[in-house]
């Protein structure tokens, strides 16, 4: 399979496989889909971790099979594709990019879909798809703006240039830059940490913020309203004020 899932601890890695370079192919963006779903189902993943392994994370579409493709075709298949990014951003949990390598195109726009990203000190990221006559179509005209601004985004998706992880790091692209060999064990601790939390209240959080960024700020304010009181009428809420009353804060545990 071109996209694994594997679960440890409550984290849910989902593995890109498909070398040299993870291209993002039709049958890898279904798959990508299905398990994105798989996640959000299921209740022993309780965070996730995007990952595309020691060497590059997903240098961004198959660009053979594009080519052959026409207008038809490709009217087609591009909900298709924005569904498969889609599924893995509306994922109602903590979700980690852990970022080796090229991650471009559709490789910067997967990285963009998750909450936090770790990029290792060899990571390079970018939008090139104006080099080939294109722009991006797997969100990156919309996630990237609402990340950076919509004038460093139109810097990166106007030239096509790819960027090394530290200016990653100061555009706000990536949000931690660790040794190389380091990224996806700090992004595995990143999630596994989260996973002990409170599973209602992170996806109240997460769906929370995500909403708010796509209205007004009297919308997402009843957003936020709605979701505060509904958390208490969760054991979590119950346990965690329980906890902070007889022990003191931090100290309650979820699982």
């Amino acid at each position: 399979m071109t996209v694994n899932l594997e679960v440890a601890e409550g984290v849910g890695t989902l593995r890109l496989d498909r070398p040299p370079m993870n291209a993002l192919d039709a049958a890898t963006q279904d798959r990508l889909k299905e398990l994105a779903e798989e996640a959000t189902r299921r209740e022993d993943v309780r965070a996730v971790v995007i990952y595309g392994g020691e060497k590059v994370f997903a240098a961004g579409a198959d660009i053979k099979e594009m080519q052959a493709m026409d207008h038809t075709a490709m009217v087609l298949r591009a909900r298709a594709l924005q569904d498969a990014f889609t599924a893995v951003a509306r994922i109602p949990k903590p979700v980690v990019a852990a970022v080796t390598g090229y991650a471009l195109g559709g490789g910067c726009e997967l990285a963009l879909c998750a909450d936090f990203r770790i990029a290792g000190e060899n990571a390079k990221l970018g939008q090139p798809e104006i080099l080939l006559g294109l722009i991006p179509g797997a969100g990156g005209t919309q996630r990237l703006p609402r990340l950076i601004g919509p004038s460093k985004a139109k810097d990166l998706i106007f030239t096509g240039r790819m960027v090394k992880a530290d200016e990653a790091l100061a555009l706000g692209l990536v949000d931690r830059v660790v040794p190389a060999d380091q990224v996806y064990e700090q992004a595995h601790a990143w999630a596994a940490r989260l996973a002990q939390g409170p599973a209602l209240a992170l996806r109240a959080a997460k769906e929370a913020v995500d909403a708010g960024l796509e209205t007004d700020i009297d919308t997402g304010l009843t957003v936020e309203r709605n979701w505060f009181a509904g958390l208490f009428a969760t054991e979590d809420r119950e346990r965690g004020m329980r906890s902070f009353v007889e022990e003191g804060p931090g100290k309650a545990k979820f699982l």
